[in-house]
C-alpha cells in the first residue's frame, strides 16, 4: 500500500542560449556607434533554449529595427549569426559574427557635404 513513487531525475537544467563575453562586446560596440550617430535608442536582450537575440530599438515602444540572432543549431549549416529586418527579413547570415554585422555597419557611412 505505501509505495513510494520517485521523482523522474533530470540530470541537467534545460540549456538556454546566450550569447558569449566576446560576441557581445562585438554587439555592443556597433550599438555603441550607432547611438551616438542617433540611429539606436535601446536593445533588449533575450537567452531561449533555441535561440538567443539581441534586439535593437529606435523607440522603446516599437517593434524592433533588427534583430541579431544566434542559433547554435545551425552552425554547420548556413552559419549560427543571423541579422533579421523589421519586415522579418534575414539581411545577412554566416559563421563569422563580424562579416554578419557588416549589412549594419554600412548605415553609418554616410556622404560628407
Amino acid at each position: 500500500m505505501n509505495s513510494l513513487t520517485p521523482f523522474p531525475r533530470s540530470t541537467a537544467a534545460p540549456e538556454q542560449v546566450a550569447f558569449h563575453r566576446t560576441e557581445l562586446s562585438v554587439i555592443l560596440s556597433l550599438y555603441g556607434r550607432m547611438v551616438s550617430a542617433g540611429e539606436w535608442r535601446d536593445y533588449g536582450i533575450s537567452t531561449l533554449r533555441d535561440v538567443a537575440v539581441f534586439s535593437v530599438f529606435r523607440r522603446t515602444a516599437e517593434n524592433p529595427l533588427y534583430r541579431i540572432e544566434k542559433r547554435p543549431k545551425l552552425r554547420n549549416r548556413q552559419g549560427q549569426y543571423a541579422v533579421i529586418g523589421i519586415d522579418g527579413q534575414v539581411l545577412k547570415r554566416g559563421h563569422d559574427l563580424k562579416t554578419v554585422l557588416r549589412v549594419l555597419e554600412r548605415k553609418l557611412i554616410r556622404a560628407v557635404e
